[in-house]
């Protein structure tokens, strides 16, 4: 898996848990923004995974 597949797979897999907090009717709104706001900082640190992962995994 190239660094652009994994990118595009984890900021698929964020949206959807995203999406899915957010057809939830329980979920507090200022919960969720501070959770839409975790998960932005989690997509900005993608390459980092990768990289991690991809050293990990020859």
């Amino acid at each position: 898996m190239t660094e652009e597949e994994f990118d595009t797979n984890y900021t698929e897999a964020l949206d959807a848990v995203l999406a899915a907090m957010a057809e939830e009717p329980e979920i507090n709104p200022d919960k969720f923004y501070s959770m839409v706001c975790l998960l932005e900082n989690l997509r900005f640190f993608s390459p980092v995974l990768y990289s991690a992962i991809r050293k990990k995994n020859p």
